[in-house]
């Protein structure tokens, strides 16, 4: 009994170690790698910019259409009542 209590703790600390080696070799990253990722976040990070600068550009298309449309719909109002106005003069009087 006093062996295995005596072995439990080198045991467990060269477990560890050696898994800590694996882990590390295992998961290592190469300087390839890396250099790719970068470029990966600062395409990302473009095309965010991008979408963002799109989403403006339609947002200020948007509320130019609106002030057209309200002009169109003053420019019909008016149409209209310079219609009637018209047909009010073209009638005989009665």
């Amino acid at each position: 009994m006093n062996l295995k209590k005596s072995l439990k703790i080198p045991v467990l600390a060269g477990t560890l170690l050696i898994s800590g080696l694996l882990l590390t070799g295992c998961g290592g990253v190469s300087e390839a790698q890396l250099a790719q990722l970068d470029a990966l976040r600062q395409e990302v990070r473009s095309l965010e910019d991008e979408a963002n600068t799109l989403k403006d550009d339609r947002a200020n298309l948007e509320a130019q259409i609106s002030d057209i449309n309200k002009k169109l719909a003053e420019c019909n109002k008016q149409k209209e009542e310079t219609k009637a106005n018209l047909e009010k003069l073209m009638m005989p009087n009665k």
